[in-house]
Formats: structure tokens, C-alpha cells, sequence
């Protein structure tokens, strides 16, 4: 999440990482963006789309904050923090939060 934020946001903040490691019973869960589009399907600017890698994007000339790709996420991976930015943020598959992963732990994988 360190990595996610400072690349993104200048900021070490776990609110402002597009991944999002948690703790549940002793085990530790990532929740990143599975790409699925659920979320341009609800967009009424279609300000979300796929970019040539399939990678959902947002393009933040068309975004208008309502906040619907937030709402129907289903997997919570849409984020929105009104203090950095007007638009909101995903995983993008960037792949540095794997690349830099201490323990080695993450992997990026083409499906």
C-alpha cells in the first residue's frame, strides 16, 4: 500500500493506495481490482473503459464524481478520498505494488 500511495499521491496514507491489505482472523487479504466492469456498466458519462489491456480506466475529463462506480463496486475496489482528488481511483495493474513487495507475495497475472 506504501508504494501504491507515494507513487500515486506523493503521500505514504493507506487511504490513498489502490490495493488495500487488511488482517481477518490472522490471515492477511488484498483487495485490488479484478477488472470485472461492473463499474462501467453503472458510469451515466461512460468515464470508465478498457484500456488496451483490458485494464479498467478512468478518464478523469469525463468523470463527474457521482460516485456510482463506488456504489456498485462489487468487490469494494473503486475508492474515493475528496481530500487529493475529484474523481475516483482503482487499481490500475501497474504491478510496482508486486514488484516492490518485500516478501515476494504478489504477482500480476494476465487471465
Amino acid at each position: 500500500m506504501k508504494v501504491c500511495s507515494t507513487t500515486y499521491f506523493k503521500k505514504d496514507d493507506p487511504k490513498l493506495a489502490r490495493i488495500k491489505v487488511t488482517e481477518k482472523d490472522g490471515k492477511q487479504h488484498l483487495n485490488a481490482c479484478n477488472q470485472c466492469g461492473t463499474c462501467m456498466a453503472v458510469c451515466p458519462t461512460e468515464a470508465l473503459y478498457r484500456d488496451k489491456n483490458g485494464v479498467v480506466q478512468v478518464d478523469k475529463k469525463k468523470c463527474t464524481s457521482c460516485l456510482m462506480c463506488v456504489g456498485f463496486c462489487p468487490t469494494l475496489s473503486m475508492f474515493f478520498e475528496a481530500s487529493v482528488q475529484t474523481e475516483p481511483f482503482k487499481c490500475i495493474a501497474c504491478g510496482l505494488c508486486a514488484k516492490k513487495c518485500p516478501a515476494g507475495a504478489l504477482e500480476l497475472v494476465n487471465e
